[in-house]
């Protein structure tokens, strides 16, 4: 999986089987019982359905009668639908347009903040941002020209550096220039000139060839461009302005950067050295550097400079020679290397940097280009014009006096492929600082984690003590610029929201409940709507696992599903199969075959599967074969759980089995009682969506986008989803509206958000009339693009049913990969931290360190478990429904509890977690035609071809209808 996937703070879906639940603060114990209502069998009596125009239902019942289908559905004719009520005076997202989404970013603005929210116990809480002063200087912006024209980042800034070093006290009048590696440089007031060209000569210490070090020169033209004007900055910062001055920030944020960048290794926003921490090994080849995080951010607080730990992983220093040897895991020297040997070595060293080690102080440095297809010892290469040939022993003996040992190993071949450069393994080490971009592997992964994996005081201390080291107050760049940073964490004013009353099955002894610190068990309730199970089976594709422990294990599981509140038969259709794990597509069919003989022609509900601990492409090929040929509903279980069986697993697997069976866990006791404020009110259909992209260094496997959708109102706890392939890393979701040529039916409608408001239509009996769009895994400079994109989407799907469609729109970004981290105030009171030392679930955030004007919000809804809590950032980019700022926070923070593989909330909210889960269960479905590392869903490749929807994008297999209908991904 990617590191960017990694969570510090992982969330173990588990049930918690014992009543010793840390009790919260007594303020958060309020409400000591369940809200009264008139509740029948678990929920109550169904409110009338909302006013509006005669209600033409027919005419989406004689829809295609497939429900979520992604196959071309029949254009809708005739269907009046009520338009949502839009009070032109407290609208927030329309500026002054019609409703309807904008033609371009210039004619929208993100909604402003609606007030702050109210409902929760006041607490403080720290950030990790640090408070910057506004500087009072002119900021003045300098095109910088190269010639010739140099590729390398490290490079112009070695120019620029030299150049700085020469005329500092005299052409450029003093200044202290920072710059930004590529095309522009910046002064706190004006330089002596509006243009000149210098002259630099540079040392060139990359992938020289034998002989003396080349000097370079190069010509460089600096030009006056124009002048960042901090006070719009000032006025947007104080809410004066609606538009941030990104010019500005990103001169602030060049300027703090250029100390860093000069002392240690630059990826991305963040800073390693391996003298901030001592690296760890992560295992073949690779160590884990620490370093940290940094960035300027306009906050209501002013300035704020974010700063977080980070890791990752880099290419240990080794020589080659012990560095192959960790690749392939045996000793190189006294072991012949197969060509499978030499075809991960190459790729391995591909791109890497290496120096020489046999010239004493002379430490060229080469890349590398290849790896010699015969051993050192039959290589020969011309030394002269006269193609006089040379033997690589004879000559690195007679020019530099050094002897090959290992004669029997290849060459390394280094810079130009076209010359033939040769370099012995032995006489050369992998240059330090090296970040290592490919895939890592389990081990690496698991290793990595144990590194990042901080408690929240040691974090804290960790990034005070950065601050503290990198001393801004005698930084010259900061004192040239005129930038003061505080060396304080930001005290920030924090609630904590109540949980949910959740209710289980009036049969329960439990009828209700409410977590405690974020978690709950289910001890004494039964699921609020079990589903039933009657004709299932069970494959055994585990060596390990006899007949009779499978057939035990099955017993034990039905079991527990029936005291949950499932109907589960105790008898499998037919005996539990054993099956070999290179045969499961032959398998699958046989238990299928053999199972619906037996039922005359009725189909499974349920398969049931044990799988070995480490089954590669197992898991990813029985999921594809069943969810989109053989249309089976099915559940692994790992052979470790089979043999060691706890009722906490038990109980975790019947939560997942039922909600794959279309049954409900539990629903929010608001929800059932019609109290959720703009969802209880009218037919409200709730949406998650995510892209996940292939992991780094694959080039061409499609990105895979994922819609999911509430199908019960008021309950909304079922989330039906869709999936399909996109261009490879293509953020916008390119299906969620569509039109095509028919040739009988014309132009013909489809896509993923109208098939699901037909679903819902379906599963409901009602029309949506508002609708809430949780959007995962957008980036804040991507926010208008997709929001205008997708928006517009939302809306043609609306009018594709019927002209006048156009429910009202809540559009929300949900973002997990940011860098601020809440800490308690005071980490000895232990009643304001969970056992984990971390903030307590439910904490909220919307001042100080949030957005200055915009409707934004951080929030910690589950209990941490191990390492430090990340929260959940929202940010509210458009708002038909007029959500309150406590009306939107509370909703998101209830809906964490309904997340139905755990009785734990969640750290982002179900319907944005769907989707992932979905997008990433679709990963297996693309065809396998080249396979990686079967253990991950990452490693197929989907190839590419021009029959998909999108040019170049092969087309998933469709889902099966029944599969489309439940959670299939949970």
């Amino acid at each position: 999986m990617p590191l960017g996937q990694m969570k510090e703070n992982a969330e173990y879906h588990v049930v918690m089987k014992n009543n010793h639940v840390q009790n919260p603060s007594k303020t958060l114990q309020a409400r000591k019982g369940p809200p009264q209502e008139h509740l029948q069998n678990g929920r109550s009596k169904r409110r009338p359905r909302a006013k509006g125009k005669p209600d033409q239902g027919d005419v989406f019942a004689r829809l295609d009668s497939r429900v979520c289908s992604m196959e071309p559905s029949v254009p809708v004719k005739g269907l009046e639908l009520p338009a949502p009520r839009i009070d032109a005076c407290n609208t927030r997202g329309l500026v002054g347009m019609e409703l309807g989404p904008p033609a371009s970013s210039k004619a929208i603005r993100f909604p402003a903040r609606p007030g702050y929210g109210q409902v929760g116990v006041k607490c403080l809480v720290k950030a990790n941002h640090f408070f910057a002063e506004l500087p009072q200087k002119d900021l003045n912006q300098y095109d910088v020209t190269i010639t010739p024209e140099v590729v390398s980042r490290s490079v112009n800034r070695a120019i620029m550096a030299e150049l700085v070093k020469l005329y500092r006290e005299s052409d450029l009048g003093m200044r202290l220039p920072a710059y930004d590696g590529r095309k522009s440089l910046y002064t706190a007031g004006v330089l002596p000139f509006t243009s000149r060209e210098f002259i630099v000569k540079l040392v060139d210490e990359e992938d020289g060839v034998h002989g003396p070090k080349r000097e370079r020169e190069f010509r460089v033209a600096i030009k006056f461009v124009a002048r960042a004007d901090l006070h719009h900055l000032g006025e947007f910062l104080a809410g004066r302005r609606a538009e941030a001055p990104q010019e500005a920030l990103q001169v602030l944020d060049i300027v703090l950067r250029e100390l860093s960048t000069q002392r240690y290794c630059p990826v991305g926003r963040s800073f390693y050295s391996p003298d901030i921490r001592r690296p760890q090994r992560l295992g073949e080849g690779l160590e884990s550097w620490c370093g940290f995080y940094q960035s300027i951010r306009p906050t209501q607080m002013g300035l704020s400079l974010n700063i977080d730990m980070s890791s990752t992983a880099f290419i240990e220093p080794l020589p080659v020679i012990e560095f192959v040897a960790q690749i392939l895991n045996k000793d190189v020297l006294s072991r012949p290397l197969s060509d499978a040997d030499r075809i991960k070595i190459k790729k391995a060293l591909r791109g890497v940097k290496v120096e020489v080690t046999h010239r004493g102080n002379v430490r060229r440095k080469y890349r590398v280009s290849g790896l010699t297809s015969q051993p050192t010892r039959e290589l020969v290469f011309p030394v002269d014009d006269q193609s006089t040939m040379k033997s690589v022993v004879e000559y690195f003996q007679e020019m530099y006096g050094f002897t090959i040992q290992h004669t029997q190993l290849p060459c390394l071949q280094v810079g130009n492929q076209k010359k033939a450069n040769y370099l012995p393994m032995e006489a050369c080490k992998i240059v330090e600082g090296q970040r290592y971009t490919k895939r890592l592997n389990e081990k690496q992964i698991t290793a990595l984690l144990k590194v990042t994996c901080q408690r929240p005081r040691d974090r804290e201390m960790d990034i005070l003590q950065t601050v503290h080291q990198n001393a801004y107050d005698q930084d010259p760049y900061a004192k040239e610029f005129g930038i003061k940073i505080s060396e304080k964490l930001a005290s920030v004013e924090a609630r904590i929201l109540p949980a949910p009353w959740l209710k289980y099955h009036e049969t329960g002894k439990e009828k209700d409940c409410l977590p405690q610190v974020g978690q709950w068990n289910m001890m004494n309730k039964k699921m609020i709507n079990g589903s039933k199970v009657s004709h299932w089976a069970c494959i055994n594709f585990s060596r390990s696992v006899q007949e009779s422990v499978a057939r035990s294990f099955c017993n034990e599981l039905a079991q527990m599903c029936q005291v949950s509140g499932m109907e589960f038969n105790p008898e499998p259709v037919i005996p539990v199969y054993a099956a070999r794990p290179d045969q499961v597509e032959k398998a699958l069919k046989h238990v299928y075959n053999a199972s619906i003989n037996k039922l005359k022609g009725k189909e499974l509900d349920l398969l049931l599967a044990i799988l070995p601990d480490n089954n590669g492409s197992l898991y990813g090929d029985l999921k594809r074969i069943c969810e989109t040929d053989l249309g089976l509903i099915s559940q692994c279980c790992l052979t470790k759980h089979v043999f060691k069986v706890s009722k906490q697993y038990l109980a975790n697997v019947s939560l997942k089995i039922n909600v794959k069976m279309g049954g409900r866990n539990t629903v929010l006791m608001d929800a059932i009682s019609w109290r959720i404020p703009l969802v209880s009110d009218i037919p409200t259909i709730i949406f998650g969506a995510d892209v996940t992209h292939p992991e780094t260094g694959e080039d061409s496997s499609p990105s895979i986008a994922a819609v999911v959708a509430s199908q019960d109102w008021p309950e909304i706890t079922k989330y039906a989803g869709l999936v399909c392939a996109q261009a490879h890393r293509q953020e916008l979701i390119q299906d969620l509206y569509k039109t095509w040529h028919d040739p009988v039916r014309g132009t013909v409608s489809g896509g993923m958000i109208r098939d699901l408001l037909i679903s819902f239509r379906r599963a409901t009996g009602q029309k949506p009339l508002r609708i809430i769009f949780y959007r995962d895994g957008v980036s804040e400079g991507q926010f208008y693009q997709v929001l205008l994109y997708e928006l517009d989407a939302i809306r043609k799907a609306c009018a594709s049913l019927e002209p006048n469609y156009q429910p009202p729109v809540t559009f929300v970004v949900v973002q997990k990969r940011h860098h601020t981290r809440l800490f308690a105030s005071n980490h000895r009171d232990r009643g304001s931290t969970d056992k984990s030392g971390n903030i307590l679930p439910g904490t909220v955030v919307d001042t100080k360190i949030c957005h200055p004007n915009e409707f934004d919000f951080y929030l910690c809804s589950h209990a941490g478990i191990q390492g430090t809590s990340r929260p959940a950032h929202y940010h509210v980019l458009w708002d038909e429904n007029n959500f309150t700022a406590d009306g939107m926070q509370t909703l998101t923070n209830n809906l964490c509890y309904t997340y139905a593989r755990c009785t734990r909330s969640v750290s982002v909210v179900p319907p944005a977690y769907y989707a992932h889960l979905a997008a990433f269960r679709a990963r297996f479905y693309m065809e396998p035609d080249a396979m990686d590392n079967g253990s991950t869903p990452g490693g197929r490749n989907s190839g590419s071809t021009k029959s998909g929807r999108s040019a170049g994008v092969r087309p998933l297999p469709a889902l099966k209808e029944n599969v489309k209908r439940v959670m299939f991904y949970c």
